[in-house]
């Protein structure tokens, strides 16, 4: 199994990114209308929710909608309002000043773009949902990361990679996230790591149907304090997981680097390719520095706003 990786630096959207939406676009739509057209929200709907919850975006979402073609079912798609359900895994730390995360997943529905933009401001992150985000960093150094809740539940509110995107575009710092996310609706439940600058960091639990966690804890997989969804736990190994990063981040002697490193063994990285998914990535975030990482046991992509050189890498995935 093979998946190739690009980075692109594009301020505005533009050519780029309709490139992009191309190529993609044909498997967001047969997922976005997998319930039929009536089972997702209305374009006015969408347009309000975004009006009403990230105004600063909607300009945003409007230039997209165009580069799209202006068609209802694309333009609706990109709200990411109410959008299907969709599950994962994924591991994240915080540890001396830095925001490490293991992306598990399945290789044919990750999009594989490291976007560097200026839509509202400098940031540099891994690209879902055709315009969210996974992970990144912004130019004041606030870094975010996401992983699955572990909690089927789906409600009214957006796709996590919207809100993702939507905190590295609007705030600088975490106590400004935490006061988004308080506010901000999301349709499934997600757990987002987030670092700043100033070493300030939080775990949010989010959900549809209760209120967010903000936690000053500095690690998450795929459950909220506790386990609420035990088959997916135990595909998982959510608890495991879990427990071996506080583990390590409890010990004193274990540095930054070494736990960094970690990431790139058992049982943090996953190797279940062959029964549909598995790391994919692992990006390491230094928000003093304002620079990532972006690694693959065979490659490693250092970069920072002034210094992301366009490229491609294909990563071979076992099946064996």
């Amino acid at each position: 199994m093979e998946l190739t990786f690009r980075a692109h630096d594009e301020d505005s959207p533009a050519e780029r990114w309709r490139a992009h939406f191309t190529r993609v676009w044909p498997g967001y739509q047969e997922w976005f209308l997998k319930d039929g057209t009536r089972a997702r929200p209305t374009f006015l709907a969408c347009e309000q929710a975004l009006e009403r919850h990230l105004p600063e975006l909607a300009p945003v979402w409007r230039r997209l909608c165009e580069l799209a073609g202006g068609g209802d079912v694309a333009s609706r798609c990109l709200s990411l309002w109410c959008p299907p359900p969709f599950f994962g895994a994924c591991s994240q730390a915080v540890t001396g000043g830095v925001l490490v995360r293991n992306y598990d997943y399945a290789a044919p529905l990750c999009e594989a773009v490291l976007w560097k933009t200026c839509w509202l401001r400098p940031v540099i992150a891994m690209g879902d949902c055709l315009w969210g985000a996974l992970d990144g960093i912004n130019d004041a150094g606030l870094a975010a990361s996401l992983s699955f809740g572990g909690r089927p539940e789906v409600g009214e509110g957006f796709g996590i990679p919207l809100v993702v995107r939507y905190l590295l575009e609007c705030c600088t710092t975490v106590p400004e996230c935490r006061a988004v996310l308080q506010r901000v609706p999301v349709h499934m439940s997600y757990n987002l790591t987030l670092l700043d600058a100033h070493g300030d960091f939080v775990t949010a639990y989010l959900a549809p149907d209760r209120a967010p966690v903000l936690r000053a804890w500095p690690c998450a997989t795929n459950h909220q304090g506790k386990v609420e969804w035990a088959a997916h736990a135990e595909v998982t190994g959510t608890v495991e997981r879990e427990a071996f990063l506080a583990d390590r981040l409890a010990d004193p002697t274990e540095d930054t680097e070494r736990l960094v490193d970690r990431f790139a063994e058992a049982p943090l990285f996953w190797r279940g390719y062959a029964r549909g998914w598995g790391t994919l990535y692992t990006s390491v975030y230094r928000p003093a520095e304002r620079r990532m990482e972006l690694r693959w046991p065979d490659e490693r992509w250092r970069v920072g706003f002034t210094e992301l050189v366009e490229r491609t890498h294909t990563v071979r995935y076992p099946l064996d």
